[in-house]
């Protein structure tokens, strides 16, 4: 007998044939394939709940949804946030028509209806290891360490071959998670050292390639132990060769000890393959200074404008009056982005400072559930709910703002309230959330009841009406 046939009634079967095309053409045609349907597919048949949902290249409306349309002033005050409810038409990944909802639409399309929940922009996590992590496993604390960054470098050599067989695997749970609360982007790190070679990097790009109708990615070659203390520069080099989108770097005084090779040698490969940088600058005061300062100017030789981001950067929290604004104008004028995880300690990063002169401000988890730090919990949108304790952005008109940093720049209005997202052509890299404005949304913290990448539904759900 086949497994899982038992107790399947006569009456069950046919009943279950004739919802796709009747008994005979079941048997006759197509076998037995009605035998195996799943249990899901057969109980949600019989009590005729309606279980499309929009997939790649779909064409679809997506009806009564809630957009912001303009801020309401009061002395010259933003004191709360306008909406209206729209349709949206999308196609091939695509928002093509946004009507009101008394405009006709075609309704031979299939229709869901987001019940007057708040659209936003997907969010982007532009700083996260998903390559490797405890999360999907047991529990396990961050590890202990004396010896600072040096005591996690030897306890990569052990862990990392023990974490390979679970990499993609727990990658792709990583995806889950970040997608369920809304982010459709993401800048990952990968390993590439002595210990894993290129390992952990092929088994990222399996688990990306299984979701890749669901979330778009940036990779960055990351020599976690050192570039040149682990002599990684050829196992770099392979990397950028396999699709890699970013060198990476570590340190480059207190691990690499030599900040001028180090960085010129991170440099010299972005050049040579055309590709970004990103790396990681925990160094703090003069030493994390002079790193920036270097790599700004290497920046500007090598022609890398816009294509430089420093991950971390806790030195700038040490500038003082002036210097500050010095090096914020110095990074915005060559487009060098800032990747930060909002830390909690002794020094705050000038965050503020740095969006007024202009710097790109990047937000990412960091670590989730890893020997690095326990606390990350995959939520892009957190992390700008964060800024907006720490820096004081508790009104109507800041927290609107501060969404900007979870979604990679982009919001509803510009800073005078014009509406200026939704466009027709924009592409559908949406959340809908029941929140009444943008603010709401960042000082709440809403469950992400649909998120939609290009159009395909990548998480939550959304209810179908015809």
């Amino acid at each position: 007998m086949v497994k899982g046939y038992e107790g399947f009634s006569r009456r069950k079967f046919l009943s279950n044939a004739g919802k796709i095309g009747g008994a005979s053409a079941v048997l006759g045609v197509t076998g037995t394939m009605g035998l195996f349907l799943p249990e899901e597919t057969i109980a949600n048949a019989e009590a005729g709940v309606n279980t499309k949902k929009p997939g790649k290249n779909s064409h679809y409306m997506l009806l009564n949804v809630r957009l912001e349309s303009g801020y309401k002033y009061e002395n010259g005050l933003v004191v709360s946030t306008e909406t209206v409810l729209r349709n949206l038409q999308i196609t091939n990944g695509k928002i093509t028509r946004i009507l009101d909802t008394k405009a006709t639409y075609n309704k031979n399309l299939d229709c869901y209806d987001a019940k007057g929940m708040l659209l936003l922009p997907s969010f982007r996590d532009m700083h996260i290891h998903l390559d490797k992590t405890y999360y999907g496993g047991p529990w396990r604390a961050a590890h202990m360490r004396k010896n600072g960054i040096f005591d996690m470098i030897a306890l990569e050599e052990k862990l990392l071959p023990e974490l390979l067989p679970t990499a993609q695997e727990r990658a792709e749970k990583l995806i889950e998670l970040i997608l369920s609360y809304g982010s459709t982007y993401a800048r990952s790190h990968c390993n590439i050292d002595q210990v894993v070679g290129l390992k952990n990097l092929e088994n990222l790009k399996k688990a990306l390639a299984n979701y890749s109708d669901k979330i778009s990615h940036e990779i960055v070659a990351f020599p976690q132990h050192g570039l040149l203390r682990s002599n990684v520069e050829g196992l770099i080099r392979e990397a950028m060769q396999l699709g890699v989108t970013h060198v990476g770097g570590l340190d480059p005084t207190l691990v690499d000890g030599n900040m001028e090779k180090s960085l010129n040698t991170m440099v010299q490969i972005a050049f040579d393959y055309k590709a970004g940088i990103d790396i990681h600058l925990h160094e703090g005061g003069e030493t994390g200074i002079k790193a920036i300062k270097l790599l700004a100017d290497l920046t500007e030789q090598a022609g890398l404008q816009g294509k430089v981001t420093v991950s971390h950067a806790f030195s700038l929290a040490s500038l003082s009056a002036g210097a500050d604004e010095e090096m914020a104008n110095r990074l915005a004028s060559l487009g060098i982005s800032i990747a930060s995880s909002v830390p909690i300690g002794k020094g705050v990063m000038p965050i503020p400072l740095l969006q007024q002169k202009g710097v790109k401000v990047l937000l990412g988890n960091d670590s989730i559930t890893d020997h690095w730090d326990p606390f990350g919990i995959g939520d892009t949108l957190q992390k700008a709910h964060l800024a907006a304790q720490l820096y004081g952005w508790k009104h109507e008109y800041t927290l609107s703002r501060a969404l900007s940093l979870a979604t990679g720049g982009i919001t509803p209005l510009d800073e005078s309230g014009k509406q200026i997202w939704p466009k027709v052509g924009d592409a559908a890299d949406v959340v809908l959330v029941p929140a009444s404005c943008s603010a709401e949304t960042v000082a709440r913290l809403p469950k992400r009841a649909a998120v939609l990448h290009k159009g395909v539904l990548a998480s939550g759900s959304l209810e179908a009406v015809n």
